[in-house]
């Protein structure tokens, strides 16, 4: 991938703010059980953005964490969603005042502005690539962070699982992105259901 695809600027700051996660092996789910999608904020100037509020077990889950570091839900300017499976998207109302970026547009009130999302930088050092994957509308999240570039992506769950996505809309595809994503160095990859991680030669491709 060319330098060119990569942000340009830096965010001022970005946290994890809930690292989420899923029953695995996916037997282990049956008719019900917990899954909650690892929910991120980053902050560049004015732009206050988190990215995948989904399923979590409560709304301080996230709220709380917000709050530390200073900002209430109703500061929040922007959400991205890296796909529209509920459990990455259930608690969008949490952030009322928030424009929505999905893969084909931006969404605020009863306003739809329609773009593709490849390459649209929504803040400084914020920057969206469509990563076809896990779903047909999937969208990864680069970040500029002072430590180096961190992604944002429903492309791996967890640093280790799955190393084949069984709900994968096509496979081939997102084996093929992981290692676009990968061929960038970066610092951290914040999966959709785990903690960051640092990506290594064991990270499945």
């Amino acid at each position: 991938m060319a330098d060119t695809d990569l942000p340009t600027g830096v965010v001022d700051e970005w946290g994890v703010l809930s690292a989420g996660y899923s029953p695995w092996p996916l037997g282990d789910l049956g008719d019900t059980g917990s899954v909650a999608s690892t929910v991120s904020f980053f902050r560049a100037g004015d732009r206050r953005i988190i990215h995948d509020p989904g399923m979590m077990r409560s709304s301080g889950t996230v709220l709380d964490p917000l709050k530390e570091r200073g900002f209430a839900a109703s500061d929040i300017t922007d959400i991205i969603i890296s796909h529209h499976h509920p459990d990455h998207t259930l608690n969008i109302a949490l952030f009322g005042n928030a424009q929505t970026h999905d893969v084909w547009a931006v969404y605020k009130g009863d306003q739809w502005h329609s773009r593709m999302a490849d390459g649209v930088e929504v803040a400084p050092g914020v920057k969206l690539l469509q990563t076809p994957g896990h779903t047909d509308q999937d969208i990864t999240t680069l970040v500029n962070t002072a430590d180096g570039l961190v992604v944002f992506t429903h492309l791996w769950w967890t640093e280790t699982v799955p190393e084949e996505d069984p709900f994968a809309s096509n496979g081939e595809l997102l084996h093929s992105h992981r290692e676009r994503i990968l061929g960038l160095d970066p610092v951290l990859i914040v999966p959709g259901h785990g903690p960051a991680f640092e990506p290594s030669k064991a990270t499945p491709r």
